[in-house]
C-alpha cells in the first residue's frame, strides 16, 4: 500500500493485457495461485499493487504461526522447504553462526520424508523464494498496478468478470480472476457482497464473536487497576491518548470494530547490522503515558514476543496491554479510498516508531528496560529501499466475503465436516484487541482479543473462497475468504492463504477445461487435482 495513486491518472486506455487467469494482488496466495496456474498450463498475469512480492510473509512475519504443520501441503509446504534449503548454506549466515541460532527454525520432516522445512526466516529470505518461483515459472507480473475502484475499473458481462482497469490506464482482460488481496478490493468492485466488523453471535450461532469485554485468554489485557485519565483518577482532566471514551458495547453483539493492526518490525541487535531509531516526526511522549503507568505498576514483559529469527533478528510482535497494535484506529481501512489508506498506514507507523524511541529515550521507561532497548535497532540489511521498515502493514482482518459457504466458529474449532476440503487450517481462533475504553469503575481495559484452540485440524470448504455465482460467477477470492469474524481468527495465517492461493487456482484452470464456472465445477474433478499436487484435505 505504499505507492501514489490517483484515479486522475485513469482517463485512456494505456494496454490491453490477456491471459486465461487474472491474480490480483502481491501476497503470498497471489504468487501460489499464479505458480499453480502456470503448472497447470495456463497463461497467467499477477497485476500487483505491491513492488515487493510476499505480502506479510516477505513483510516482518518470518516467526510462522503454523499450528499442526502436518496439515500445510503442496505449494505451501514447498516455499517452507525451500527456506530450508536457503539457510543450510554457509552464505546465508552473516551475523550470526549457524550452530548460535541451533534449531530453533528447523521443522517437522515433510510429508514424504524426504526434505525438511524452515518457519522461522528472515524478510528477505521470504522475498527471495517467491522471486525464485516468478523466474523459474517465468511468470508476468505488473507491479505497482492498482485497481481502478471505481465504476470504470471492472466491465462484467453476464455475471462475469471480462476485464478490470488500473489507474495507470491498464486493461486486463482474462477467462477467470483471483482476488488475492488482503482488502478485497477487486472481489468488493465485482459487486460480490461482504461483511467487515464482527457479526453479533447469534447470527451463526457462536460464542466467541462479537463484543467480548472481560474476556482475556492472552496476557494483552491490563492486569492492574491503572487510569485513563490525564491527572490519574480525575475524570475531569480528559482522557489520555489512545483511549476511547465510547462504552465497549455489551457481550455478544456485533459491531463494525476490528482487530488492531501493526507493523511486525524486523528488529537487530548486532551493531553492524543497527539502524538506530529516530526520533519521528510529530514525536509527543505524552501519547505513551499508559505505556508508563503499566511500568510504573511492576509490568516488565516488554521483550515477551521479541521472537528471534536468525542472523540476530526478530520478528517483533504486540504483546501485552499498551504495545505496538494501534488499538481502535483502522475501522474505515477496509472499505478507505487509497488516499485515506495511506494515511493510515502512515498513522501506523508514527505511532510505532514512536513507541520505539519512547523505550530508548523517556525517563518514564524503566532502566532494565532502557538499557536493553538500546540494543536494538531496524536492520540495515532488511527493507532496504524503505530505511529498515516493512513494506506491509498487518491488515489483520479487512473485508471477508459473504459466499456460498461461510466458515463459522464451529467449522474451525473442527466440530464439523465442512463440504468440499480445499484445504486446511488449525491455527487457534486467534483475534487482537478491537478497543481500549474506560470501565465502569474508571479504570482502562482492552477489549477483542482471542485465543481459543480447536479440538483438531480442521478442513476448509470450496464454497468459502466462492461468491455467490449470481453475483460474480468467474472469480474466486483465496484471502478475504467468506467466514465469519472469530473463524477468520484462524483461518487468516499465511501459510493457509499460499493453501487457498493454489487451490483457488487450481479451480479456475479447471472451470476454464470444463466451460463452466468455479460454482459448477464437479467437486471430485477438483479433488483429485489437489490431492495429487499433495494438498491436505481431510484430517
Amino acid at each position: 500500500m505504499g505507492s501514489k495513486a490517483t484515479s486522475a491518472d485513469a482517463q485512456t486506455v494505456v494496454a490491453t493485457r490477456k491471459a486465461d487467469i487474472i491474480v490480483y494482488g502481491g501476497t503470498s496466495s497471489a504468487v501460489i495461485a499464479a505458480v499453480q496456474a502456470k503448472k497447470m498450463g495456463k497463461s497467467v498475469i499477477v497485476v500487483s499493487p505491491d513492488k515487493h512480492l510476499g505480502g506479510l510473509t516477505s513483510g516482518g512475519l518470518g516467526f510462522t504461526d503454523t499450528g499442526n504443520k502436518e496439515v500445510i501441503g503442496g505449494l505451501s509446504r514447498e516455499f517452507y522447504q525451500r527456506l530450508y534449503q536457503h539457510y543450510q548454506k554457509d552464505a546465508s549466515w552473516q551475523w550470526q553462526k549457524k550452530e548460535e541460532y541451533g534449531n530453533k527454525g528447523q521443522g517437522t520432516p515433510a510429508l514424504d520424508g524426504a526434505n525438511r522445512t524452515m518457519w522461522i526466516f528472515e524478510p528477505h529470505a521470504a522475498e527471495g523464494v517467491y522471486e525464485d518461483f516468478v523466474k523459474e515459472y517465468g511468470l508476468t507480473i505488473y507491479r505497482n498496478e492498482w485497481l481502478d475502484r471505481s465504476a470504470k475499473g471492472i466491465t462484467k458481462k453476464g455475471g462475469s468478470i471480462t476485464s478490470i482497469r488500473t489507474l495507470s490506464g491498464n486493461v486486463y482482460e482474462g477467462k477467470m480472476f483471483i482476488d488475492a488481496t488482503y482488502e478485497g478490493d477487486l472481489m468488493a468492485a465485482a459487486g460480490v457482497k461482504f461483511h467487515v466488523g464482527r457479526e453479533a453471535n447469534s447470527v451463526y450461532n457462536e460464542k466467541w464473536n462479537g463484543v467480548q469485554v472481560g474476556v482475556f485468554q492472552h496476557r494483552h489485557y491490563f492486569k492492574d487497576k491503572i487510569s485513563p485519565y490525564k491527572i490519574e483518577g480525575d475524570p475531569k482532566s480528559g482522557l489520555l491518548p489512545e483511549v476511547s471514551a465510547l462504552p465497549p458495547g455489551k457481550n455478544g453483539e456485533g459491531d463494525d470494530k476490528i482487530q488492531a493492526y501493526c507493523f511486525r518490525m524486523c528488529l537487530s541487535n548486532h551493531p553492524d547490522n543497527r539502524i538506530p531509531f529516530p526520533k519521528p516526526e510529530g514525536y509527543d511522549p505524552n501519547r505513551y503515558e499508559l505505556y508508563a503507568r503499566v511500568f510504573k505498576a511492576g509490568w516488565r514483559e516488554t521483550y515477551d514476543k521479541f521472537d528471534p529469527i536468525p542472523n540476530r533478528k526478530t520478528d517483533t510482535n504486540n504483546h501485552g496491554p499498551f504495545s505496538t497494535d494501534y488499538i481502535g484506529k483502522n475501522y474505515d481501512y477496509p472499505n478507505a479510498s487509497y488516499e485515506r489508506r495511506r494515511q493510515i498506514i502512515k498513522e501506523h507507523e508514527l505511532y510505532q516508531k514512536g513507541l520505539m524511541y519512547f523505550l530508548q529515550n523517556d525517563s518514564r521507561v524503566p532502566a532494565d528496560v532502557q538499557d536493553k532497548m538500546k540494543q536494538w535497532g531496524l536492520p540495515k540489511d532488511e527493507f532496504k529501499d524503505n530505511g529498515g521498515w516493512p513494506h506491509q502493514l498487518y491488515i489483520r482482518e479487512a473485508r471477508r466475503m459473504l459466499g456460498e459457504f461461510v466458515m463459522t466458529e464451529a467449522d474451525a474449532l473442527g466440530k464439523t465436516k465442512v463440504p468440499n476440503p480445499i484445504g486446511m487450517g488449525s491455527y487457534a481462533l486467534d483475534s487482537h484487541n478491537a478497543q481500549r475504553f474506560v470501565t465502569e469503575e474508571g479504570y482502562v481495559q482492552n477489549e477483542g482479543d482471542i485465543g481459543v484452540h480447536p479440538d483438531k485440524p480442521y478442513s476448509i470448504a470450496y464454497g468459502s473462497i466462492l461468491p455467490k455465482e449470481n453475483e460474480c460467477n468467474n472469480l474466486l477470492v483465496s484471502v478475504c475468504v467468506s467466514s465469519s469474524h472469530i473463524a477468520y481468527g484462524s483461518i487468516r495465517m499465511e501459510p493457509v492463504f499460499m493453501i487457498l492461493g493454489q487451490s483457488a487456482a487450481t479451480a479456475a484452470a479447471l472451470a476454464i477445461d470444463s466451460k463452466v464456472s468455479p460454482q459448477k465445477l464437479p467437486y471430485e474433478k477438483l479433488k483429485e487435482v489437489l490431492l495429487k499436487d499433495k494438498q491436505r484435505l481431510e484430517w
